[in-house]
């Protein structure tokens, strides 16, 4: 794939969230191979920097802050964001301050700004990071994993510490994509660290108008939640940004609990040691559907149970992100029983956590999705068709599952519109326990004619 600058220039305007100063950012064109850098032009000599994970300063509280000699950048997180969001590698980010402006807290007007400014293709190819060996970064309950991926996907839960607000999203990030369905998403805080923040010297320039309060069960903000999951969306909108700071494009697939900058940034360093440590591969080679195991594409109505080969044959996962070894019963055309055994090999064993193993809760969540996804695919064709997860609801942990558990998966379809999306309830239990249970939403889409 190409690089990409910007045809033009293109300006915004607006207040800077922590330090509360008026700032202009202007995006310039910039050349091959130039990267996205930073300009400031209110300090003498206009000094440039260009973001990189070392620079990041140590204590991330609520923004990716870095240091560069004397120059410093603050909350540049949503800018970097929206430009590798909409496919951007090479431009120069003009600003007269410390930290870009806040404006609504999404990254909606800066991709509103690069539009305007009109991406353009250039002549050398982009560079792009295949990773070949997940990697790990845990803080208590908190974890971010990047596991290798034909692509570029990210699977977030975010959570408060009382769980009432709770969210989960797994996407494919590519530009029509992250425009539409993450920059729109804003930044949020609990009502309760407003406070502590200020104290900080911190959100000098927060508002009702740049950001999203939560209040026990009320959300305050001047205007209603642009998405029912608005949360979790932010989240991978920070996920994105933050992992612009390894300077290159990444092939993986980053599944994230409860994450904020630090971790990202911890995260970013652990590929980036990886990066300099072993040649970068030429490639990713896909998993095509060819080479897999060949048998029937649809699910009989005489069938009860579906084997591992045969699940392989159904779903697009491979290894390391099959959650299913077995479907031990099918009910009916709306309701199946499957298993998934959890063992001491699993690769997110690694780093979630050293010395104390629990299967993250996004997976187990991920099993009910694969199940789901299955028991939809019985009503249809499966060739040339796969199940792709859409959104969870009302999602409860309630046991920690940990290697020799064994977790079986209940899954009943509750609404189906023309057998293309899905709705369904799922619950994973332990030897009869709850471990846990959520409302989750999937699609049955069409494969490109290239493969997955």
């Amino acid at each position: 794939m190409k690089q990409r600058t910007i045809l033009r220039e293109a300006s915004t305007h607006g207040k800077a969230l922590h330090t509360g100063q008026e700032v202009t950012l202007t995006l310039k064109p910039a050349p091959e191979n130039h990267g996205i850098v930073f300009r400031r032009v209110d300090l003498y000599g206009k000094p440039e920097v260009k973001p990189a994970i070392e620079l990041v300063n140590e204590q991330l509280v609520r923004s990716t802050d870095i240091t560069a000699g004397h120059t410093k950048l603050h909350t540049i997180e949503h800018v970097l964001s929206a430009l590798v969001g909409c496919g951007v590698d090479n431009v120069i980010v003009e600003l007269n301050a410390s930290e870009p402006p806040i404006l609504d807290g999404s990254a909606k007007h800066f991709v509103n700004l690069i539009q305007r400014a009109e991406p353009v293709e250039q002549e050398a190819e982009r560079e792009v990071f295949v990773l070949q060996d997940p990697i790990s970064v845990t803080d208590g309950n908190r974890s971010i994993i990047a596991l290798p991926y034909d692509g570029f996907k990210v699977t977030c839960t975010s959570a408060d510490d009382r769980g009432i607000h709770t969210q989960h999203l797994s996407l494919d990030i590519d530009p029509e994509t992250y425009i539409a369905d993450i920059a729109p998403a804003r930044t949020f805080t609990v009502y309760e660290d407003i406070e502590p923040l200020l104290k900080m010297g911190k959100i000098q320039g927060g508002s009702l108008d740049s950001a999203i309060v939560i209040k026990g069960n009320q959300i305050l903000s001047k205007e209603p939640l642009r998405f029912e999951d608005e949360f979790v969306r932010h989240k991978i909108l920070d996920i994105v940004g933050d992992l612009a700071l390894l300077g290159t494009r990444l092939k993986a697939h980053i599944v994230a609990v409860r994450t904020g900058h630090k971790l990202n940034a911890d995260l970013s360093k652990a590929i980036y040691a990886r990066m300099r440590a072993k040649p970068e591969p030429k490639a990713l080679e896909p998993i095509r559907r060819d080479r897999r195991p060949k048998g029937p594409r649809i699910i009989g109505p005489d069938e009860t149970e579906v084997m591992i080969r045969r699940i392989l044959d159904m779903l697009p996962h491979a290894y390391p992100f099959v959650m299913i070894d077995r479907v031990t019963k099918i009910v009916s055309d709306t309701e199946l029983f499957a298993i998934k055994n959890v063992t001491i090999n699993e690769p997110f064993f690694v780093g979630h956590y050293p010395g104390n193993p629990v299967m993250p809760g996004v997976l187990q969540i991920e099993s009910i999705a694969q199940a789901a996804g299955i028991l939809m695919l019985r009503q249809v064709d499966a060739e040339g068709k796969v199940a792709l997860f859409m959104s969870a609801d009302r999602v409860k942990f309630r046991r920690a599952v940990v290697p020799g558990d064994r977790l079986d998966i209940h899954v009943k379809l509750t609404k189906v519109r023309g057998k293309r999306i899905a709705v369904c309830e799922g619950v994973c239990t332990v030897e009869g326990q709850l471990a846990c249970s959520g409302e989750l939403m999937f699609t049955i889409m069409d494969i490109p004619e290239e493969g997955l």
